[in-house]
């Protein structure tokens, strides 16, 4: 049914309860005229006449009396349908889809949404690890998250992290037979455990400080991975170097299973941004998933 045929349907449905054009158009917010040509166009495309009028009154004819005993259950269920719907403006409810890369959900987005969830038990956020740079909106995504706060021009960028030191760590096992690297250029003699980037199909590149410039360097090695749980496993077991977040390796490094090295020389990665398409009428769901998440800079970075 096209949306004419919808609104001279319910035009007449609220004429025939009514049964008075006056107090049907004041119901329908237009003007009794307007209302008439409406009645008259949907009886002339029926070809069937659906009210009896007279100077005082209007009545549903036989036929119309037939047609409104179909019509209005089926109006009232509409209508008590779209009620139903506003329960969800006051409590927010539903699912928020989420790309992201591991250390981003661990260390950011799940510890973000504890407090969300606990107090919000409709609403659901899924969690989809990703490397490659998705497309939220033609992969049904309500909002993903990246490095740094460059996204497309009709996007939202939203800070949700402080900028993330990195580590180089081997271990000591590996050191055994490879001697500790002293500048990024001595990196290119040692053995790396690499994480593969989908989009570009490329190896991720290690950002070091040289002569006072953040550059790039790529090591080759043994083991290629698409997750950073399994690069920082293989480190552990000394098949090489891994460039990973330092809050990632903290542990290790304190427990001696790891050794850091050029930590004065890598510099920071930018922070993660959250960044979503630029929405006007984001369900409360959304918003309060927004918030939860944003980086306030503060010691804890949350509220």
């Amino acid at each position: 049914m096209n949306r004419e045929n919808m609104a001279d349907l319910t035009a007449f449905v609220t004429v025939a309860q009514e049964r008075n054009f006056t107090r049907a158009a004041a119901r329908l917010g237009i003007s009794q005229s307007a209302l008439s040509q409406i009645i008259r166009r949907l009886e002339a495309r029926l070809g069937l006449r659906l009210l009896s009028r007279t100077t005082r009154s209007v009545a549903p004819t036989e036929i119309g009396e037939q047609l409104l005993a179909t019509l209005a259950p089926m109006m009232r269920e509409i209508e008590g349908s779209l009620a139903s719907l506003s329960q969800f403006r006051d409590r927010p409810s539903g699912r928020i889809r989420i790309t992201t890369v591991e250390h981003a959900a661990k260390t950011v987005i799940v510890p973000a949404i504890r407090d969300l969830l606990h107090e919000n038990p409709d609403i659901t956020v899924e969690v989809v690890i990703d490397y490659g740079l998705a497309d939220i909106v033609s992969d049904r995504f309500d909002a993903g998250v990246r490095l740094g706060a460059d996204v497309a021009r009709d996007m939202i960028a939203v800070r949700i992290s402080p900028d993330i030191p990195m580590s180089i760590v081997g271990a000591p096992s590996y050191f055994q037979s490879h001697a500790i690297p002293l500048t990024p250029q001595d990196l290119l003699d040692h053995r790396a455990i690499n994480l593969r980037l989908p989009t570009s199909d490329t190896l991720n590149a290690w950002r070091v400080m040289q002569d006072g410039q953040e550059t790039r360097v790529r090591v080759e090695g043994p083991l290629i991975f698409n997750t950073i749980d399994l690069i920082l496993d293989a480190a552990l077991d000394g098949h090489g170097l891994a460039y990973l977040p330092s809050d990632q390796v903290r542990r290790y490094v304190v427990a001696g299973r790891l050794l850091p090295v050029l930590q004065d020389q890598l510099p920071p990665l930018p922070g993660y941004h959250l960044y979503y398409a630029n929405r006007r009428n984001a369900s409360p769901a959304f918003r309060l998933f927004v918030e939860s998440v944003r980086w306030r800079g503060s010691s804890r970075g949350r509220k």
